[in-house]
């Protein structure tokens, strides 16, 4: 049985899907949706493509992001071998305004700032010039902006991560791509805790926390509530607050059989049990070799191919995206 029947027998699913809005009525401001994971290689940008693909196709503006300027590889994957501009420009200065740097895509509705020709020395802009890109993000005239974030932990990609709106997890069935995707959840989380909480002690220990081998038996982000209780009550409740807002979304790529589609509800679990954070299984992508021509033709495969296995779950995990509401009450549901 494909692994497309097996998860249609495990997860109902999402069926047909109100038509979206017109584009007058958006929001003044875009969904930033950031997608991540820590490990390279487990499908980011291929999914960061064809989610704008696939949003696009619903009639939403959208402006898709490559934050990875050490392995841009985006603009490739939507069919815009040669930007004429890049982030690296913005990085290094020789360009203020964001909306410079935005060329066309072959897909309409859907507009691209590539990462190419990134300075090798210096890759990632410092801490104040993240900051005035991401203001200009949120304030980018689109209904969607999709940002596809590099591999590992660096503060330039936690940033981005915990700057949107969604943060999108993406891992592979391996142990390798759980284990890195446990890392990146850890130091968002704790990043996320640093800002949050205002007391020069409580930020100490936090930074106590973030190393693993810490004299103070701090393994978990629940052991790090209890010492934060202990030592300051109000940070503590503001510990709480900050906790129940981080709500990370994972979705599980490469799948091939029912125990793989399994992981992310594991991953779920053991998010809840030891992080203490109620992340979303938002859902999964199955193996598929129309992905593989897809990348090879330098098209998203929901536009190449939107009738292959693969696009139909693309095209539900966009969908989902698209409509918050729906997909936080299938959440409530346990459906995918």
């Amino acid at each position: 049985m494909t692994a497309r029947r097996e998860g249609e027998s495990i997860i109902t699913s999402l069926g047909s899907t109100t038509p979206p809005l017109a584009s007058a009525l958006r929001a003044a401001r875009p969904r930033v949706l950031a997608c991540g994971g820590g490990k390279g290689g487990v499908g980011k940008t291929f999914l960061v493509a064809n989610l704008a693909a696939a949003l696009a196709r619903r009639g939403r503006s959208v402006l898709a992001i490559d934050v990875d300027l050490e392995g841009a590889n985006l603009h490739t994957c939507l069919g815009v071998p040669s930007p004429r501009s890049s982030l690296a420009d913005f990085v290094a200065h020789r360009e203020e305004d964001l909306a410079k740097l935005v060329v066309d895509t072959p897909l309409r509705n859907l507009k691209l700032i590539a990462a190419t020709q990134g300075h090798l020395g210096a890759a990632q802009p410092r801490h104040f010039r993240r900051e005035r890109l991401l203001q200009a993000v949120h304030r980018f005239p689109a209904d969607f902006v999709l940002l596809d974030l590099g591999a590992g932990t660096h503060p330039a990609v936690i940033d981005y991560f915990l700057a949107a709106d969604e943060g999108l997890i993406v891992l592979s069935p391996e142990p390798t791509s759980v284990e890195n995707a446990y890392s990146f959840l850890r130091a968002a989380f704790y990043r996320r805790m640093r800002e949050a909480l205002a007391t020069r002690a409580v930020r100490r220990l936090i930074a106590q926390a973030m190393d693993q081998r810490n004299e103070r038996g701090i393994r978990t982000p629940l052991d790090l509530l209890r010492e934060i209780q202990s030592l300051d009550p109000a940070e503590g409740a503001r510990f709480v607050a900050s906790l129940q807002q981080f709500r990370p979304r994972l979705v599980v790529n490469e799948v091939r059989t029912s125990e793989d589609i399994k992981l992310g509800f594991a991953v779920r679990s053991v998010c809840k049990k030891y992080f203490g954070i109620d992340a979303e299984y938002l859902g999964y992508v199955n193996h598929d070799e129309a992905a593989r021509r897809s990348m090879l033709a330098r098209r998203p495969l929901v536009d190449s191919q939107p009738t292959a296995d693969a696009a139909v779950y693309l095209t539900r995990i966009a969908s989902k995206l698209a409509d918050p509401r729906r997909a936080s009450a299938e959440a409530r549901e346990g459906a995918l």
